[in-house]
């Protein structure tokens, strides 16, 4: 019981941080690869979801690849009243990935934390269209 609760407080200072901190603050129709893009401190996020998967993927400076290798970052996802804690794989090259239980409904809020290999942090939220 008390790791949940330090989860679920976790899962709200995370969401609460992403609405307030301005880190996703320019977000463009769509990327290359047909997802939202969010741009996080010169990075950019795109969040490409699948039935059974949920993939980043990760583009610096003139939409160049950033490569994934080295990057521990976590998707956090709320749908439907449950929370849930995916860790993310890289794949290069710049690719993060992480296998959903079910997939997620319109509207379900998808928050990345994490840091990359670079040393920069990364806070990213989307909503599922």
């Amino acid at each position: 019981m008390h790791r949940k609760l330090n989860f679920t407080l976790a899962l709200a200072a995370v969401l609460g941080l992403a609405t307030v901190s301005g880190a996703y603050a320019h977000e463009a129709a769509k990327g290359p690869n047909g997802g939202a893009v969010v741009d996080v401190d010169g990075h950019h996020v795109e969040f490409v979801p699948s039935a059974t998967e949920v993939t980043f993927y990760l583009t610096g400076e003139a939409d160049a690849p950033m490569g994934s290798a080295g990057a521990k970052v976590r998707a956090i996802t709320q749908d439907a009243g449950k929370t849930a804690q995916i860790d993310l794989k890289p794949v290069e090259p710049n690719k993060l990935v992480g296998k959903l239980t079910a997939p997620l409904a319109k509207g379900a809020k998808v928050v990345v934390t994490g840091a990359l290999s670079d040393g920069h942090s990364l806070l990213a939220k989307f909503e599922m269209p």
